[in-house]
């Protein structure tokens, strides 16, 4: 599971423009986005860097949420 933090996403339209970002690297992700935190997790065969990468060029800067 990755959990990525994405801080322009702000609405639901956001949230699924993110989700699509995601899912057209890997159809077969799984995508929760917890709206009010700004964060997506993702279970993915691909890397969060991979992620990361598709969700930022989609419009949306995301990073690699600090694990705690």
């Amino acid at each position: 599971m990755h959990t990525l933090k994405v801080e322009k996403m702000s609405c639901g339209g956001c949230a699924a423009r993110v989700t699509r970002a995601v899912q057209a690297l890997d159809p077969e992700a799984k995508v929760e986005v917890l709206l009010k935190d700004r964060l997506v997790q993702v279970e993915s065969g691909e890397s969060a860097d991979a992620i990361a990468e598709a969700v930022t060029a989609a419009g949306y800067p995301a990073s690699q949420a600090a694990q705690s």
